[in-house]
């Protein structure tokens, strides 16, 4: 593959010293939502693709190695999930893994960009599948942190998980991934609730990683990172699941994989007992990197 020319490829950073790209293909829409730039393209490689800012977020051939990570540890870990939150995810993914567990009751999605919903239904209903438009789902086009922090209290909301689907903790986003938020978000959970993000590359963003895992451990009793390989992203990706009550790490593959079966979850192509134990066995690297 010759890549001489760079105007044929999509790139992004990984940190100041690296990088990585895929071939262009077709572009679709490119705009301005009111706070961020957008592009979807059609790609030879991973098909739809959208990018907020210069920044990968999803496609519809590889989007189940994020969103079945980022969704079930934390939801096949609790015994009896009803009420979900989840601030981000405007395009769908991770409430569509959400709907796969039976129990759920309802789910309140809270997104800053209305444009990224848009660009969801238009483009992306391999990704959302319907999830969206589901009747137990609640869309509200808000600031996270103000649902969080006024909102939510104010309607006396209560949730079994919350999962911040978020970008990455630059510029608005940073107070998203704060201690004080962190706490803020414990507040609205039921006893026993579960809380999930991601954490980011432990190669190429080593401090983030820890920095994040710092916060964590600051507002839960058991804050558990876990790793996996997202091809979207270039690289290991971390996320990791906190309460006060609850452990992930302590589902062997045997319970994870009954679980699954029990709540006829259907349609998982990464998500498993044995991929669930791997996920949370953590390289030494990592471990020096935490321990930082």
């Amino acid at each position: 593959m010759n890549i001489s020319d760079c105007s044929e490829l999509l790139c992004e950073s990984l940190n100041n010293n690296s990088g990585f790209f895929f071939r262009k293909g077709t572009l679709l829409e490119e705009g301005k939502t009111l706070f961020q730039a957008y592009e979807v393209w059609d790609t030879p490689q991973f098909g739809k693709l959208f990018r907020l800012d210069g920044y990968f977020m999803t496609s519809e051939r590889d989007e189940f190695f994020y969103h079945e990570n980022m969704v079930h540890p934390a939801l096949v870990t609790h015994p009896d999930p009803k009420a979900v939150l989840i601030i981000g995810g405007g395009d769908g993914g991770s409430a569509e893994e959400v709907f796969k567990h039976p129990s759920i009751e309802r789910i309140v999605l809270v997104e800053l960009d209305k444009g990224v919903i848009d660009l969801a239904r238009r483009f992306f209903g391999s990704i959302h599948r319907g999830s969206l438009d589901d009747p137990r789902m609640e869309i509200l086009i808000e600031d996270g942190l103000k649902y969080v922090r006024e909102i939510g209290p104010g309607r006396g909301d209560e949730f079994d998980i919350i999962i911040l689907d978020l970008t990455d903790p630059i510029g608005p986003a940073t107070e998203l991934y704060t201690p004080r938020f962190m706490a803020d978000c414990k507040a609205l959970l039921n006893s026993g609730g579960m809380f999930v993000l991601h954490i980011g590359s432990p190669v190429f963003e080593p401090g983030r990683v820890s920095g994040l895992m710092n916060n964590l451990e600051s507002v839960f009793h058991h804050a558990a990172p876990y790793f996996a390989y997202v091809p979207l992203y270039g690289t290991l990706w971390g996320m990791a699941c906190a309460s006060d009550l609850r452990d992930p790490r302590l589902m062997d593959r045997i319970k994870v994989d009954e679980i699954v079966r029990d709540r006829s979850l259907q349609d998982l192509q990464y998500y498993n007992g044995s991929v669930h134990e791997a996920g949370f066995a953590l390289p030494e690297f990592i471990k020096k990197i935490l321990s930082a």
